[in-house]
């Protein structure tokens, strides 16, 4: 089954379903009440994290080294903000690991060593034997 179907349809089922089970445990508004908290809390963790990680590029601009690692953690930050601001459990969970900045180091680790990996299984037939045919028409 195509993968974004799931996650478009199986995440909010799923968040809904959690919100149910959980609101029938600690009541409806105690519920409503921690999607908001933690709404306002991961925003607000999310902009810090993000103006340590600008002024950590800015410093390595003026280092002249490229601020790649800034430029990654920047944008899961930013995705993570997203995932905060959208009301559910489950993406505040994946926000919250994403705005870490030792679970996002993780995370980058794991997603560059299943992609060199899959770079090395793909290397081995991409050679294309061929020859070179010299033809002196070159004429205007």
């Amino acid at each position: 089954m195509n993968t974004f179907f799931l996650i478009f349809i199986g995440l909010p089922a799923l968040e809904i379903f959690l919100m149910i089970k959980i609101g029938d445990e600690i009541g409806a508004l105690n519920t409503i009440s921690l999607i908001f908290l933690t709404a306002i809390i991961g925003i607000y963790y999310a902009r810090i994290q993000g103006i340590q990680t600008l002024r950590s590029g800015i410093l390595n601009l003026y280092q002249n080294k490229a601020p790649i690692n800034e430029l990654i953690s920047g944008a899961s930050i930013a995705f993570a903000a997203l995932l905060l601001i959208i009301p559910g459990f489950i993406t505040d969970l994946f926000g919250f690991l994403l705005l870490i900045p030792l679970t996002r180091n993780a995370i980058f680790k794991l997603a560059i060593r299943k992609k060199t990996v899959i770079r090395e299984s793909n290397k081995e037939n991409r050679t294309i034997d061929g020859e070179i045919i010299k033809k002196d028409k070159d004429e205007l």
